[in-house]
């Protein structure tokens, strides 16, 4: 006959503390995990806001070594994980923010004003010891800014009084009132713009008024007014060697695209 030993109290109570056991190790292992990506994250951070602070401090040196003005440059880094970007010294993406963008005109004692420069930058190479030490240079491949000039600041270029220049339908409009042979009228006119040389030419070819009446003597008045708002808009040299590549009439004033290739965002 068989017979079937019932088990000791020593086994019955091992398996529950070994189920313990196993259970603390399991515990005290997520818990570290959770502390070690705490870390990480803080590590990384730590390093996104460092790595910004020194790329705007080396952009403000090279505004100012320009003759320009802004407020101190707002600058955020894209792409994730960070860490792995500030190691290899290179950045996918930089965006910065000037505000307050002014610079003379070459030749000239007019100032320009741009009241946002937007800048983006791709392939941005920035060794860590650069970050660190400010020697060396911070290049990236690509850089694409856009801006606005105001219409009040281009109609005081023109320096025509009354003149209100506004977008509709896409196109630049002038509004300008005027004494004609002893009589008020309000002259309207669309603009053609172009660009050329880093420099927005502004050209009224025609401007008409209702009322206006139509002989030689008024026709010669309206052109010369006409020739009077035309201007060339000198930029001053923007940062980054950027280069205006199109102008836009937009709500808020003309909006200006410039681009620029393999450039240094520091003054080495």
């Amino acid at each position: 006959m068989t017979v079937y030993e019932q088990p000791t109290e020593q086994h019955e109570v091992e398996r529950p503390r070994r189920r313990r056991r196993g259970r603390t190790v399991l515990v005290v292992l997520i818990v570290l995990l959770v502390i070690l990506g705490v870390a990480v994250v803080i590590a990384d951070r730590v390093a996104h806001g460092y790595a910004e602070d020194r790329i705007g401090a080396e952009i403000d040196k090279q505004v100012t070594a320009q003759g320009l003005s802004a407020q101190p440059a707002e600058v955020g880094v894209g792409g994730v994980p960070f860490l792995t970007q500030v190691l290899a010294g290179r950045y996918d993406a930089i965006s910065v923010v000037l505000r307050d963008l002014e610079g003379p005109v070459p030749g000239a004692a007019d100032v320009v004003r741009i009241p946002t420069l937007d800048i983006d930058a791709t392939g941005v190479t920035a060794p860590i010891e650069t970050l660190r030490t400010g020697q060396g240079e911070i290049v990236a491949s690509n850089v694409t800014g856009v801006g606005t000039i105001d219409y009040a600041s281009l109609a005081e270029l023109i320096g025509q009084e009354g003149i209100t220049l506004a977008e509709r339908d896409g196109k630049l409009n002038a509004t300008l009132p005027v004494q004609v042979l002893g009589q008020s009228f309000e002259l309207n006119g669309i603009a053609t713009i172009a660009v050329e040389n880093n420099e927005v030419q502004v050209r009224f070819e025609t401007l008409t008024a209702e009322g206006l009446p139509n002989n030689p003597i008024v026709q010669n008045l309206v052109s010369g007014y006409a020739k009077q708002l035309s201007l060339n808009v000198a930029l001053p040299a923007l940062p980054f060697g950027l280069n205006v590549t199109e102008i836009t009439p937009a709500s808020g004033g003309l909006q200006v695209t410039a681009t620029a290739k393999d450039v240094p965002l520091n003054q080495a």
